[in-house]
């Protein structure tokens, strides 16, 4: 992936809802260039840098991040508090795509700056027209702020 722009990035740590949201956005054909990590702390990196590992290397911006809120190691909201509140990263867009349909939730997400929160629906053919649309609205209608 070096040298590559990531165009998504999904912070998802289960793996069938990785392989359930990959296959969606191939569906819709909206799969190049998509990369995911497994944690928080993963999602930080990827951004940051990894302070441990000095052979890091940057991976540029994505249009777009697909976050959920239950993630080991460092949790979804920490995360949108940490991207939302640095300058480098403030104006990516943040999808919170998650289980939780928690009003607690959705109100503190809104707080910290996500640009929108959805819940995953469990239909499968719902799922696959709710990334078609997010994909087409985000990578190809948005008009993102230039570096």
């Amino acid at each position: 992936m070096e040298n590559e722009k990531v165009e998504i990035l999904l912070v998802e740590d289960n793996p069938n809802d990785v392989e359930l949201t990959l296959h969606a956005l191939k569906k819709s054909h909206l799969t190049n260039n998509i990369h995911v990590v497994r944690d928080g702390e993963e999602a930080l990196a990827f951004f940051f840098g990894n302070p441990d590992n000095i052979l890091d290397k940057k991976i540029p911006g994505p249009k777009v991040i697909l976050l959920d809120l239950k993630l080991p190691k460092i949790d979804g909201m920490e995360v949108l508090r940490q991207l939302k509140g640095n300058p480098a990263t403030k104006s990516i867009p943040v999808v919170v795509l998650t289980s939780s349909n928690e009003e607690r939730d959705i109100v503190e997400t809104y707080s910290l700056g996500v640009n929108s929160y959805i819940v995953k629906p469990v239909d499968f053919a719902k799922f696959v027209q709710a990334m078609h649309t997010l994909g087409m609205y985000w990578l190809m209608l948005n008009r993102p702020l230039q570096d």
